[in-house]
């Protein structure tokens, strides 16, 4: 794992998920969605959440963001609770505000937080140097393309300094090229801050190009099934998507997959 480590070290949180379950509804129309995951994300480790639709990847996610209350289990965040824990989710929508600049879309958490005009100009500017959006500031979000827009969000989240990062299917309405770079992007940024990342994705390819594990979840209720490492060095290149040992732990995953889909 030592080529996987951050160079910015490791601010990012740790998240320790111990028989964590969530059942939605009651009697006959009562849906487990998630079954005794047990799961420890290292600070600064990017994970990602993998495994076929219903499987309960988003609601994980959703429990580690506070946005769900696991049912059963217990949630710690390098031994604080869930409310002491510095956390930022970005979502498959940007969810921009059209009647507001980029640097204003960005800095928006910070301005909720009563920080000054100032500090707020300087830390969006310097977000947008950082996911590439430098000279689009003061643009409306209807000016921008998918990708921009995505950055845009990624930037918002990270406006805060959070240690847990969380992304669910964040470039998953973009086209292949765009998806690439994206990653490429994320992999720079998750670099640079040093912060935690958790993704979920339907993509293997985007699963095991970013990830240090890929944690692959059985169809609902969703348990972990397998835990694979992405061993690679960082930063990683497209390019590396067609060496053996990568497309190795592709067709694992795809084989795993296909079995779950014809069982």
């Amino acid at each position: 794992m030592a080529n996987n480590v951050p160079s910015a070290g490791s601010r990012g949180g740790r998240v320790l998920l111990e028989g964590v379950g969530k059942v939605f509804g009651e009697g006959e129309g009562q849906v487990i969605a998630v079954d005794n995951v047990s799961l420890k994300i290292e600070a600064g480790e990017f994970v990602v959440l993998l495994g076929p639709s219903g499987c309960g990847k988003t609601t994980i996610l959703r429990m580690i963001g506070g946005l769900e209350r696991p049912t059963s289990g217990k949630l710690e965040f390098q031994g604080a609770s869930q409310a002491g824990a510095d956390i930022a989710i970005a979502f498959q929508d940007p969810r921009l505000f059209p009647w507001m600049s980029v640097a204003d879309n960005i800095s928006l958490p910070l301005r909720l937080r009563g920080i000054s005009a100032g500090e707020r100009r300087d830390r969006a500017r310097d977000l947008s140097a950082l996911v590439g959006l430098t000279g689009f500031e003061d643009a409306s979000p209807n000016a921008l393309s998918g990708g921009m827009k995505q950055r845009a969000s990624i930037a918002r989240a990270l406006s805060v300094e959070p240690g847990t990062l969380l992304l669910d299917e964040p470039f998953g309405a973009l086209d292949a090229m765009t998806r690439d770079q994206m990653n490429l992007e994320l992999q720079r940024i998750w670099m640079t801050t040093g912060a935690t990342i958790v993704l979920v994705t339907h993509s293997i390819n985007e699963a095991v190009f970013l990830g240090d594990r890929i944690v692959l979840l059985s169809p609902r209720p969703g348990r972990i099934h397998r835990i694979y490492t992405a061993d690679f060095p960082r930063p990683r290149e497209v390019d590396i998507q067609s060496s053996a040992a990568f497309q190795s732990i592709v067709r694992d995953i795809r084989h795993e997959l296909n079995g779950f889909a014809n069982s």
